[in-house]
């Protein structure tokens, strides 16, 4: 069975966004510096966005995932920028109760019974499933998350959007790998206890 992995960038008060909730990337708080995206190239391209990868010359499938989802916010921040679909080399899910329709003629539409759709895709025959955010739809989806990837920034920002965005959940995962970035990043690994 394949894993629904939460893959996302975070500060070390548990941000993935400021409070406008705006595209992180690229953040005074959350820098793309040159190692992640090495890093990132070397473990993980198929989290770089498609016109990244065609710019960067990446092809060919996923290493670790075939499969992204996503809520609203998060696929807003894409459309803001004139992209439909930010991954079309992924399979692609906008997990949303309050979109009536998504623009990308690939990017699948789940508009009802996110948790039940996460775990038909686990089901399913394949790499793992990246769980690339928002708060809210992570917090919703915490039962079937299976491990935490997070790269955690060396900032504090005080408020924004949370790594979890909903009522009192204790879950335990526990560190299986961490790899420190020149940078200042700290890729973190964590597998549900």
């Amino acid at each position: 069975m394949r894993k629904l992995v939460y893959f996302v960038a975070t500060t070390l008060d548990g941000f993935i966004a400021g409070p406008d909730g705006g595209d992180p990337s690229g953040e005074p708080f959350l820098p793309v510096t040159e190692d992640l995206v090495a890093f990132l190239v070397e473990h993980y391209p198929e989290t770089l966005p498609g016109p990244a990868r065609a710019a960067m010359g990446l092809d060919g499938p996923g290493r670790a995932f075939d499969t992204v989802v996503e809520g609203r916010r998060s696929y807003e921040v894409g459309l803001v920028a004139g992209v439909t679909d930010a991954y079309p080399h992924l399979r692609h899910l906008v997990l949303s109760t309050t979109l009536t329709s998504v623009p990308g003629e690939r990017v699948e539409l789940v508009r009802d019974d996110a948790l039940d759709r996460v775990r038909r895709l686990k089901a399913e025959d394949g790499l793992d499933v990246w769980l690339v955010g928002g708060g809210t739809l992570a917090h919703s989806l915490l039962p079937e998350i299976d491990r935490l990837v997070l790269k955690v920034n060396p900032s504090i920002i005080g408020s924004g959007i949370p790594l979890f965005a909903g009522p009192f959940a204790p879950c335990t995962f526990h560190p299986v790998a961490e790899v420190p970035l020149a940078g200042g990043v700290r890729v973190v690994t964590y597998d549900r206890t």
